[in-house]
C-alpha cells in the first residue's frame, strides 16, 4: 500500500504535516509492507530532506499512491480523482464555504474519511489538534494579561520551538494572584489545564474559587452541569443536559464575578444556551479582564466573541457597554483573544502528537480489516455518493 503525504495549500500557510519523519520510520517498521511518498513542500515544518534523509521520495507528483493525507482542505483544482483523502474538509456542518469542495470530491469519485469523522464504536474523536489548542490558547491568555495591564512581555507562541519554550517563558512572569476559570474537560480543555498546571498555578475547587480569595493565581475547570442550570430548577444528570439542551441556560454569571480571566474550551451544541452573555458582560460587578476564546464559535456562546482573530494578530479589544470591537488599551475593554488556528502556533508539536494519534487509532484499520468499523464510520463518500451516515448532507450538497 502507498501512502502519500500532501503539501498544504491553503492561504494563511499551515506549516502541519499528518505524519513526522520519525512516525513514517515508526509505522514503516510495524507494517514492512507500506511505502510513502512525500509532496514537496518550502513551508512543511519537517523539511523536505528530514524525509529524504530517511530514505522516503519527495516529489511533486503523488498521483500513483492510493491514500493521500493532509491537513487542511484541499483546492479543488488540486483533487485528484479516484483517490482516498484524509483531511479537515469543514463540511460536516454544512459550512458553506466548502459546499463546492464537497461537491466536487463526489463528481471527482473521491472516497472521503474527514479527521473528525474518525471515531470509535462510542463515537468518540480518535484524533485531533485539540491539546495543542488548548495549549497555545492558555498560553495566549496569560500573554494578553500581561500586555492589558503592561505587566510583562512574551514573544507570541509561534516565535517559540515548542511547548517547553512557552513554560519558559510562563515561569519568567510573575502574576498578581488572579483567578482563571476553564470551560470544558476533553481533549482542549485538557490541553488548557496541562499547560496551567506546568505553570504551577494552584488549582481550586469550583465552591472555593466563588467564595475564597487567594494569595496566589489559582484557576478552576468547570464542565456543563457547573455553568448551566435547568430553567425549571431541577437538577438532573449530564445526560440530560446533552439530551434537552434548550431545557437549560446560562449560570456562568457567578464566575464573571470572581474571574479575571476566561479561557473558553468547551464544545458547543447549537441548541446549547449561551455561555458568556452581553448582559454579563455589561454588569458592574463582572470582574472578567480577558477572554481566551480557545473554542472560537464567532456570534456564538461568548458575546465577545465578534469575530476570529489572526495568529498575525490575535487580540482585539471588546466594549461591552456598546457591543462593539476597540482598541485594546481602551481603559474599559475586555480584551479578547480568538484565534481559530492555535495549533498553528505549535507545528512541530502538534504534528508529532496528531501523526502519534492517527497510528496508534487508525493506521492498524488499514491492516486487520477495519475489524472495530473506524474506516467505515469515517468514511463520507463512496462511487461518487455520500454514504449512509452522511446522508445528512444531501441538501447542503445539492444546493446550487
Amino acid at each position: 500500500m502507498k501512502f502519500g503525504i500532501l503539501k498544504e495549500r491553503k492561504n494563511p500557510p499551515d506549516r502541519r504535516v499528518v505524519f513526522s519523519p520519525n512516525e513514517i520510520i515508526a509505522i514503516q517498521k510495524q507494517y514492512p509492507n507500506v511505502s510513502f511518498k512525500v509532496e514537496a513542500s518550502a513551508i512543511r515544518v519537517f523539511e523536505d530532506e528530514s524525509y529524504q534523509n530517511i530514505g522516503i521520495e519527495v516529489t511533486d507528483d503523488v498521483s500513483d499512491c492510493e491514500v493521500l493525507f493532509g491537513v487542511k482542505e484541499i483546492p479543488v483544482e488540486a483533487l485528484l480523482p479516484n483517490k482516498k483523502y484524509f483531511f479537515f474538509s469543514h463540511t460536516i456542518k454544512k459550512q458553506p464555504y466548502n459546499r463546492k469542495l464537497l461537491q466536487a470530491i463526489l463528481d471527482k469519485n473521491i472516497e472521503l474519511y474527514d479527521h473528525e469523522t474518525l471515531v470509535d464504536a462510542t463515537n468518540k474523536r480518535l484524533i485531533g489538534f485539540g491539546r495543542y489548542a488548548g495549549i497555545v490558547g492558555a498560553y495566549n491568555a496569560i500573554r494578553a494579561f500581561g500586555i492589558k495591564f503592561e505587566l510583562f512581555k512574551m514573544p507570541k507562541a509561534a516565535a517559540l520551538k515548542g511547548k517547553e519554550e512557552l513554560i519558559i517563558q510562563l515561569k519568567r512572569q510573575i502574576l498578581p494572584p488572579i483567578k482563571i476559570v476553564v470551560t470544558g474537560t476533553g481533549k482542549v480543555g485538557g490541553g488548557i489545564r496541562e499547560l496551567l498546571k506546568d505553570m504551577k498555578i494552584k488549582e481550586v475547587s469550583v465552591d472555593h474559587f466563588l467564595t475564597k480569595n487567594f494569595t496566589q493565581p489559582v484557576f478552576t475547570q468547570i464542565d456543563v452541569l457547573d455553568y448551566n442550570k435547568r430553567k425549571d430548577g431541577q437538577k438532573l444528570d449530564y445526560s440530560d443536559f446533552y439530551t434537552h439542551p434548550a431545557e437549560y441556560e446560562s449560570d456562568f454569571e457567578r464566575f464573571t464575578k470572581v474571574a479575571d480571566i476566561y479561557i473558553a474550551g468547551h464544545f458547543y451544541a447549537n441548541e446549547a444556551p449561551e455561555i458568556l452573555s452581553q448582559k454579563m458582560l455589561q454588569a458592574n460587578d463582572c470582574k472578567i479582564k480577558v477572554v481566551a476564546d480557545v473554542s472560537c464559535d464567532v456570534q456564538g456562546p461568548i458575546a465577545c466573541t465578534l469575530r476570529a482573530s489572526t495568529i498575525e494578530d490575535p487580540l482585539y479589544g471588546y466594549l461591552p457597554s456598546e457591543n462593539k470591537e476597540v482598541d485594546v488599551f481602551h481603559p474599559a475593554a475586555i480584551v479578547v483573544m480568538a484565534v481559530d488556528n492555535l495549533p498553528c502556533e505549535l507545528p512541530k508539536d502538534a504534528s508529532e502528537g496528531f501523526g502519534e494519534m492517527f497510528a496508534k487509532h487508525v493506521i492498524p484499520a488499514f491492516f486487520d480489516g477495519d475489524k472495530d468499523g473506524i474506516l467505515a464510520r469515517g468514511k463520507m463518500t463512496q462511487n461518487g455518493k455520500l454514504t449512509e451516515r452522511f446522508q445528512y448532507l444531501e441538501d447542503y450538497v445539492n444546493q446550487k
